[in-house]
Parts: structure tokens; C-alpha cells; sequence
């Protein structure tokens, strides 16, 4: 059971290396999550913004991950053009840009301010 268990763990990282090397989209969105991370130390947010901007970071990770789950399954059972398996490609990836937006929003709600108050800061605005 344990060793189930663990190779469980061996498959789900399996699939997470597999999104990163052959998503492009994932490699975007990762790059934005480190910048997030890095934006967060330099401003030092809050621990309610942290929450806040990782539950976000993972939505758009994992919203990207069922996507191309859909994607490879799609291609599986209709690997000729089916008007219904490019709605379904088309809505999965909707979904991602959903959770993109949203988060985009978290992170002009969370850095704008911090941003702005830096630059006034920098160039004595106030």
C-alpha cells in the first residue's frame, strides 16, 4: 500500500515535469509565478497577499495542467478534426485564461499600490 502510494507521488510529478516540458503556455505561466514570488519578497507582502497570490499562482498551474490533460485525450480519441474535440479544446483553454485573468487582477490589486508607492518613493512624487 505504501509503495502505491508512493509511486502515485512518482506519476504526479511525472505529469508535472511533462506539463513544463511540453507546454509552452505552462512555461509562461511559471515564469510569471516566480516573478510573483520575487515581487512579493522585494515588496514584503502581507501573509494574507501571500495566500492570496499562491492560491492564485496554483489555480492558473493546475487549470493549466487540465488543459492539456483534455488536449492529449482529445487528440487520443479524435485524432482527425471533430467540430466537437476543437469546442472542447477551445472551452479547456478558456478555462485558463479565465484563472489567468483572474489572477492578473489579484496581482495589479496586490502590486499596484506597492509598485506605485516605490516609484513615488524613487522619484519624490509626494
Amino acid at each position: 500500500m505504501i509503495k502505491d502510494r508512493l509511486n502515485s507521488f512518482k506519476y504526479a510529478f511525472k505529469g508535472i515535469a511533462d506539463l513544463f516540458i511540453n507546454t509552452p503556455n505552462a512555461r509562461i505561466h511559471l515564469a510569471f509565478a516566480i516573478a510573483v514570488v520575487i515581487c512579493g519578497f522585494v515588496f514584503d507582502i502581507s501573509v494574507m497577499e501571500w495566500c492570496i497570490c499562491i492560491l492564485s499562482i496554483g489555480v492558473v498551474l493546475a487549470a493549466e495542467a487540465f488543459n492539456s490533460s483534455i488536449e492529449y485525450l482529445t487528440d487520443l480519441v479524435s485524432p482527425d478534426y471533430h467540430e466537437l474535440a476543437g469546442k472542447t479544446k477551445d472551452v479547456a483553454a478558456g478555462g485558463v485564461l479565465l484563472t489567468a485573468l483572474s489572477a492578473a487582477i489579484v496581482g495589479t490589486i496586490v502590486f499596484l499600490p506597492k509598485g506605485w508607492e516605490w516609484i513615488s518613493a524613487y522619484f519624490s512624487l509626494n
